[in-house]
């Protein structure tokens, strides 16, 4: 029984914390924001036509297809200074721990 417990916390000791998967592009999203792999995970590029601007926040308008997770329409309003840096001059966003809650939105600098 020693032995068992002992091989089971070597092996959560050698697991390590899980990596946060890559965006399509290469560059990683924060292990925070992240949960599950490149196939599976609630990160995902979304489509700039599905952000709108509006007052000081970003309006993210979602139909079933724009994130892998979404199976109907949802409208999330989004303040500016929550988002995080896209690294790729694309929009992100993560779903979690359901299809409801937006966890971590990337946007790409503004320019101006």
């Amino acid at each position: 029984m020693r032995a068992t417990f002992l091989l089971s916390l070597a092996a959560i000791a050698l697991a390590g914390p899980v990596p946060a998967h890559d965006a399509p592009s290469g560059w990683q999203y924060e292990q925070y924001c992240c949960n599950g792999s490149n196939h599976n995970g609630d990160c995902q590029m979304i489509p700039a036509t599905a952000v709108r601007i509006v007052h000081g926040d970003y309006q993210v308008t979602l139909a079933p297809g724009d994130h892998r997770l979404a199976t109907r329409r949802h409208i999330f309003l989004l303040p500016q200074g929550t988002a995080r840096r896209s690294q790729d001059g694309e929009y992100h966003l993560c779903l979690y721990p359901t299809e409801d809650t937006p966890r971590c939105f990337y946007a790409p600098d503004m320019g101006f």
